[in-house]
């Protein structure tokens, strides 16, 4: 990882979420999808934690190479602030951190299964999935039509796309539990890989445990350091010999797993009691409230 003076290339809302890119060709060149950013807040605020965002593009080469996006939701004082940063200010960055999705080798078909804008780094996914010549379907659901993250950026990404929205505003009525059966069938999926909150992982879990088909999900734990050294984004995870758990680190040894290994019971009873207004940030790794 490195930590950077990033200056600010764009910053721009998309629909309910904003959206920021910065210039860090030592950090551009590192990333994989997956990876997340650690963005300092200014030192002048009363609040001292970093804030933690999956990325959502990284370029490379071209016009924009060199360059990284991230996508977020300002809800707290933290992402606040960050919706008001503009083109050509600074940030402090840290990246990439944090354990990235593994390619397939030998599978070609990969369904990405993503709710809200934990569709952002699914896209990121998408091509570098693309790139290696993999078939990629996705399903990308939200509560509302606002929510759908870049539902023509789906398109385009993915040889199949089924959008759904809680209230039916866009694409069909349901959730993306509703419609992975039907897309697991039609498209013969050969992995999943999926961003969502706890609950629906769990059952995109359950679902391809029974359908024997791998899958990889990244997680959603409240992280305050997201270098490893504070332990409080502790995820359940089962040895590989069977013989009991250990609580690893979703900023290290994460965000990415095999929710296979994840001890679902007892992580679901030790999610925390979040407060009416949700913690800031991309799902994947999020800040502490504000």
């Amino acid at each position: 990882m490195r930590r950077v003076r990033a200056e600010v290339l764009n910053a721009r809302k998309l629909g309910v979420y904003h959206s920021i890119t910065i210039v860090a060709p030592e950090v551009a060149e590192r990333v994989r999808p997956g990876q997340f950013l650690s963005i300092g807040m200014p030192p002048e605020r009363a609040f001292l934690l970093r804030r933690h965002f999956s990325i959502h593009q990284a370029s490379r080469r071209g016009g924009w190479a060199g360059t990284l996006e991230f996508v977020f939701d300002p809800r707290g004082r933290g992402t606040a602030w960050l919706a008001e940063i503009k083109a050509h200010q600074f940030l402090d960055v840290i990246g990439p951190l944090g354990k990235a999705f593994a390619y397939p080798t030998k599978l070609n078909t990969c369904l990405l299964v993503a709710e809200g804008h934990g569709a952002a780094p699914l896209y990121f996914l998408a091509q570098e999935l693309r790139a290696r010549g993999k078939r990629v379907d996705m399903v990308v659901g939200a509560e509302t039509q606002e929510h759908v993250f870049k539902p023509i950026e789906g398109k385009r990404l993915s040889q199949t796309i089924a959008i759904v929205t809680a209230d039916g505003s866009l694409g069909e009525r349901g959730s993306v539990l509703d419609a992975m059966p039907a897309m697991l069938d039609s498209t013969r999926a050969q992995v999943v890989y999926a961003a969502a909150e706890r609950s629906t992982l769990r059952a995109i879990a359950e679902l391809c445990m029974e359908r024997q088909i791998p899958s990889q999900v990244t997680v959603e734990e409240p992280m305050a350091c997201g270098i490893g050294l504070c332990f409080t984004c502790t995820v359940p995870l089962i040895r590989k010999d069977g013989s009991g758990y250990d609580n690893v680190r979703a900023c290290t040894e994460g965000p990415v797993f095999n929710p296979a290994r994840i001890l679902w019971d007892r992580w679901l009873l030790d999610e925390p009691r979040m407060a009416p207004t949700p913690p800031e940030g991309f799902p994947v790794v999020k800040a502490w409230p504000g």
